[in-house]
């Protein structure tokens, strides 16, 4: 890696925990995520949700959450909506930075996790940057299963490239390339990522895998070579989509990714890994 080239990286507490049945108190969600602001490790934490608390009851208290976060350095705070409701409340908000909308382009996906047909949850993304009138915050769209599916929907590049470039016609600029259930293969992963550069070199990716132990590095190694700078990750791996499928695969762990880009500041990573291991015990 040249010494001049800038890795941002993504915690995801909110994706690490979110599955966990038991209910973390608020209190030390709280002190989880100003000691990683405190860090000053990464780039973005992806911190709560705004979403219906039935559906997900572990983020029933983003909103107490973020009352009593402390930003002391440029971190930036990312919440995840699944509507307008979501974004409503988010936009009230100005600690947060981004707002960001998981769009699947598998349907199946797409009714399992927020209760929509593709089309309407395109329509949603529009309704979502209406709302978003006080020109202080960003809409990231998280392309789910943009890999492939454990469904049977139909995937391919080129479904990938339609939706980002019809989503980018609605002004959207940034984009997640996720994959949820662990489809992808390191290949699939170059090609995909090239492919994006190539067509839309204009836009910002960012890359959110699960994947397993064995192959994770693989795949680092693939997104960085075709081009992607930003990393979403998660402290010890911990995280899957509660409404994916039955056998969750955790999130790339976010000790690989300081390590294999040589955060200069990657010792303190030993001191979050037992402060989330006290948070989820």
């Amino acid at each position: 890696m040249s010494d001049k080239e800038i890795i941002q990286l993504v915690e995801c507490p909110r994706d690490a925990i979110q599955g966990i049945n038991h209910f973390i108190p608020t209190e030390k969600k709280i002190n989880y995520i100003n000691q990683l602001i405190d860090s000053n490790l990464f780039y973005c934490i992806d911190f709560g949700s705004f979403v219906s608390p039935k559906a997900v009851p572990q983020m029933q208290d983003t909103a107490q959450v973020l009352e009593n976060i402390e930003k002391k350095n440029e971190t930036k705070l990312l919440a995840i909506i699944a509507n307008e409701k979501g974004a409503e409340i988010a936009e009230s908000y100005d600690k947060i930075d981004f707002l960001g909308y998981p769009f699947s382009i598998s349907e199946t996906f797409q009714q399992r996790n927020a209760n929509s047909t593709i089309a309407q949850s395109y329509q949603r993304v529009e309704h979502i940057k209406n709302i978003m009138t006080s020109g202080k915050k960003e809409l990231i769209v998280y392309i789910s299963m943009a890999f492939g599916n454990p469904y049977g929907d139909l995937w391919n590049t080129d479904l990938v490239l339609e939706w980002i470039e019809k989503l980018s016609e609605l002004g959207i600029s940034r984009f997640s390339i996720a994959d949820t259930t662990s489809e992808a293969s390191p290949e699939r992963v170059k090609i995909l990522i090239t492919l994006l550069k190539h067509t839309f070199p204009e836009l910002e990716y960012r890359i959110h895998l699960h994947s397993r132990a064995e192959n994770a590095m693989l795949k680092i190694e693939a997104a960085h070579e075709a081009g992607c700078r930003i990393f979403e990750g998660a402290i010890m791996g911990y995280g899957g989509c509660p409404f994916a499928q039955d056998d969750l695969v955790g999130n790339i762990p976010m000790e690989m990714l300081l390590h294999r880009f040589k955060n200069p500041n990657r010792n303190k990573i030993q001191g979050l890994l037992t402060e989330f291991q006290n948070l989820i015990g």
